[in-house]
């Protein structure tokens, strides 16, 4: 392995090194990020106007959530090896123009069945254009610059999934031209339509290897084995984990398991697999994925279980809730946007002390839930913020951190990894957290259910964010053992 520099993501050709992207050309390649992101999150305020209105049952309503961030986890590492191939901006202008076409066949749909298809086809556009954005990111940007780039894309990550729901509330609530829930996919048409104007303007040409070959018999292995292992995970404790999600979850290990025997056997014939086993046998990287597996498990909880305390504990409408998560948003930003600083400051310590502080907030908000009410609510915000600047200080310097070193002709497979397993933290998170919540709640209803199963979840996130620490130490003095504290 080549020598692991903190501060990179992948060695960048010397050609790309001289050809220094404008803040436009950042900006562009940030917004399909930030549409896929938002995307995960907005839909859940608007899930009761879209069963109103296309009289939707409840299966297709879980439908409607699971379809797009199932396609999306499934597809990402195929989409990371279509960029290697194709070229990184090619793939990048393709998933940014089939999202905006899915999304505006959401806000479009007559019905649940088109709404769920097209949602489906969001997640797959998606898995295309999220790659190719790490990648680029990678080999575009060098020293300070990069660091600055992937804090930029931290920032975009945190700030699409804390202000999801705020800006769902407020589009439901304006109501704008009578479109309701419909513009909260519509939103993506002219920030969609916008960056396909400017990609070929501002983003520079990057040229796929195109006498590779995909993989197509292990693009499909690891689709299956992914869907059984994210499907049931999202499904199956609102059906009470029927026996076809145990099966799913049983079958998923052997399927991985195949998939990775096919790998090795395609990589020793000389074939060209999905996934080169040369990149997991990179250990700093692997165990930097599981440190983001953890880290995303733990952050896609905790805003699970914080809107179901406000809006079914405290009785909050959902605006007032995603106004509530202004204050974790704002804390997000603030350290975020300090990230080099912090790096300057606490060199590898940086993500590390981020956990701790956000084990401190989770700590300190399970020591006032028994106390807290929708008329003194204002005493949880400063606790969020703190939560929010902890969430900020790891996730910022994340990814950078993880994707260190890597060749650049690994950097569209490594990203669609590292995208793959924050979805499947994501997933893995919520169905834990929920299944740990919605026992604590039992048949009850009312704040004292609802605090008591918030208070519950807030000790599960402490542990986890402390888990957070103990492994990144671990990653960190293998992985960066030159920097100096």
């Amino acid at each position: 392995m080549s020598q692991t520099v903190p501060s990179a993501a992948f060695v960048p050709p010397a050609a790309g090194a001289a050809q220094r992207p404008s803040l436009l050309a950042l900006l562009v390649m940030l917004s399909g990020t930030f549409m896929v992101v938002l995307d995960f999150f907005i839909v859940n305020v608007a899930i009761p106007s879209i069963q109103h209105d296309l009289h939707a049952s409840t299966g297709a309503l879980q439908l409607v959530v699971v379809g797009y961030g199932l396609a999306n986890a499934a597809m990402l590492i195929t989409g990371g090896r279509l960029g290697d191939i194709h070229g990184r901006r090619r793939l990048f202008v393709v998933g940014v123009g089939l999202f905006t076409l899915a999304s505006a066949a959401c806000g479009m749909a007559p019905n649940a069945a088109v709404l769920v298809a097209a949602r489906i086809a969001q997640g797959v556009a998606g898995a295309l254009l999220q790659p190719q954005v790490l990648a680029m990111l990678g080999l575009l940007y060098s020293g300070p610059e990069r660091a600055k780039a992937f804090a930029a894309y931290g920032l975009t990550l945190g700030l699409g999934a804390a202000s999801g729901q705020l800006i769902g509330g407020l589009l439901v609530h304006a109501d704008l031209a009578g479109l309701g829930w419909r513009s909260c996919f519509l939103i993506n048409v002219p920030i969609g339509a916008l960056a396909l104007a400017l990609s070929g303007r501002v983003l520079p040409p990057m040229q796929g290897q195109s006498a590779n070959r995909l993989d197509l018999p292990g693009m499909a292995l690891v689709a299956v084995a992914l869907t059984a292992a994210v499907f049931p995970l999202v499904q199956g404790r609102d059906e009470g984990w029927p026996l076809w999600s145990l099966v799913c979850l049983a079958a998923s290990v052997p399927l991985l398991a195949s998939f990775w025997h096919y790998q090795r056997s395609l990589s020793a014939r000389g074939g060209q697999p999905l996934v080169a086993p040369a990149l997991l046998a990179q250990r700093p990287f692997v165990l930097g994925l599981l440190v983001t597996l953890m880290f995303y498990a733990s952050n896609a909880s905790f805003y699970f279980v914080l809107a179901l305390y406000l809006q079914q504990g405290l009785g909050l409408s959902p605006l007032n809730s995603g106004l509530v998560f202004t204050a974790l948003a704002a804390g997000f930003f603030a350290t975020s946007m300090a990230s080099p600083w912090f790096a300057r400051r606490l060199g590898r310590h940086a993500i590390f002390a981020g956990a701790l502080v956000l084990a401190a907030g989770h700590a300190t908000l399970y020591g006032m839930v028994g106390r807290l009410s929708a008329e003194n609510l204002a005493l949880m915000l400063p606790v969020l913020l703190v939560q929010g600047c902890g969430l900020g200080m790891v996730m910022a310097p994340l990814v950078s951190t993880v994707l260190a070193g890597l060749p650049p002709q690994h950097a569209g497979v490594a990203s669609g990894v590292l995208a793959t397993v924050q979805q499947v933290g994501n997933a893995l998170g919520v169905a834990l957290i929920g299944i740990l919540f919605y026992g604590a709640v039992g048949q009850e209803a009312g704040l004292a259910a609802a605090a008591r199963a918030f208070g519950a979840s807030l000790l599960y996130l402490f542990a986890l964010s402390l888990g957070v620490a103990a492994l990144y130490r671990h990653f960190s003095r293998s992985a960066l053992p030159e920097e100096q504290s």
